[in-house]
């Protein structure tokens, strides 16, 4: 299975693609799409919709996990997030037909890193426990990485009990043992 991860942005969004066969995920390409160029928002979201389905034709992912959004101290900012984020759906269902998952930044901390607050050099670490040396160009990817890893070990399902995640150590452990 390909899973596509999306760290959605109105001027940079961060996208990893990871192949899942059993319990071995591979990490495919990763990158950086960068929208500062449209200085009007409107056009920028043009932007994002075509850079966006050109990565799905590209890749055909068969489900794409995105962060849901956060919270941001500006309302403009938060309503462009959302914007851009729009735009970022509305590219995979018109061009890949893939499902659509979605996960809070705690959530996929916690799956990847073992805590919901962990830093990001936290999460790169547990990255790299998992997939090798990683050679990745911003911390964007590395977010899409996080996101499309969480997806591939909690399979859509939330793995929340009394608002706590599972550690990526309990995820592997309890691995293929769940009822689906």
């Amino acid at each position: 299975m390909i899973i596509l991860g999306i760290d959605p942005g109105s001027r940079k969004a961060g996208y990893a693609l990871i192949e899942k066969e059993g319990r071995r995920l591979k990490l495919l390409h990763s990158g950086t799409l960068r929208y500062d160029s449209e200085e009007e928002f409107l056009y920028r979201l043009g932007t994002i919709f075509d850079s966006l389905t050109a990565v799905c034709e590209t890749h055909r992912p068969q489900e794409v996990a995105f962060e849901s959004l956060i919270y941001v101290k500006s309302v403009t900012a938060l309503a462009k997030l959302a914007q851009a984020r729009g735009a970022m759906v509305a590219a995979c269902l018109k061009t890949s037909k893939a499902k659509l998952f979605e996960y809070s930044p705690n959530l996929v901390k916690s799956t990847v890193a073992g805590h919901g607050h962990a830093p990001k050099e936290g999460v790169n670490k547990a990255l790299q426990l998992l997939y090798g040396k990683l050679d990745l160009k911003s911390l964007d990817e590395s977010d899409a990485l996080a996101v499309a890893t969480c997806h591939a070990l909690l399979g859509g399902k939330p793995a929340v009990t009394a608002g706590r995640g599972r550690s990526l150590s309990q995820v592997f452990k309890n691995y293929g043992k769940e009822k689906s």
